[in-house]
């Protein structure tokens, strides 16, 4: 969590596109990427934009600017306004873009560097992928500040075990990089200073396979997770013969048997 303020006229997010992967990258660097009103709208409107994109974005990697990730909420703003109104409506705008990240059916890969604190670390845990830096460090530290990471624990609470993730919220200690591999918190741990490299070469191997198959699986996996066993298998089946009707499957299919490369439709 920060207490600074943003700094004014600087683009809050930044928008850069790089083949079929888009990067968003959060631009509050003085303010530690702390998640302001308009941060957070500034990200919503443009995960739906990308979530619509019909001119192949595949794969997004979401960043930050300066010398860490995301430290959570802006808390100097928060205080500024203290009815409970203004709280209940600022975590339901927090958690709508937490669930777009889910929802969308490109991949969101987190990119994480510095710190990634309370509700920057519940955005680490709400991507579908992360790689982090061998120096990053996470914590759900609002008990640190007499508030519990209720809504952070949502996203945490899923990415990894109940137990670690009740001691990350009970305790607010910071985590490195190797544990949060560890438990699941993210993928992949890199060097600092080949951090990009190694989320570049994730984000072009998922970009090469089919969109519209990740697409469509990506929203059943986690549809297929909140169901029971049998549930899940009869739900799964259904998509999965959904997905043998695909245009991309036929190809994938004649490809293989083809021992040629596939030619992939450009909707993800």
């Amino acid at each position: 969590m920060t207490t600074a303020s943003a700094a004014p006229n600087e683009p809050l997010l930044l928008q850069t596109r790089r083949g079929s992967v888009a990067t968003l990258t959060l631009n509050r660097p003085a303010q530690y990427n702390a998640l302001s009103e308009a941060l957070l709208d500034e990200l919503q409107a443009s995960l739906e934009r990308i979530a619509e994109d019909r001119d192949g974005v595949r794969v997004v990697i979401l960043a930050g600017a300066g010398k860490a990730f995301c430290a959570g909420h802006d808390l100097k703003e928060m205080r500024g306004q203290p009815s409970r109104a203004y709280y209940a409506s600022l975590f339901k705008t927090c958690s709508r873009m937490m669930t777009t990240i889910a929802r969308m059916p490109q991949p969101v890969i987190a990119r994480v560097h510095g710190i990634a604190t309370a509700a920057g670390c519940q955005l680490v845990a709400a991507c579908d992928l992360a790689v982090a830096g061998k120096s990053a460090r996470f914590a759900t530290s609002g008990i640190n500040a007499g508030l519990f990471c209720t809504t952070p624990g949502v996203s945490v609470g899923r990415a990894v075990t109940r137990k670690h993730a009740m001691e990350l919220l009970l305790t607010g200690d910071f985590i490195d990089a190797a544990r949060a591999e560890e438990i699941g918190l993210v993928n992949r741990v890199a060097e600092d200073t080949a951090l990009d490299e190694t989320v570049n070469k994730l984000a072009d191997t998922i970009a090469s396979k089919s969109g519209a198959a990740i697409g469509q699986g990506k929203r059943a996996f986690y549809r297929q997770m909140e169901m029971g066993l049998d549930a899940a298998y009869d739900y799964a089946s259904e998509v999965m013969a959904d997905g043998m009707m695909l245009d991309d499957a036929a190809e994938g299919i004649d490809a293989f048997v083809g021992k040629r490369p596939p030619k992939w439709t450009h909707r993800p």
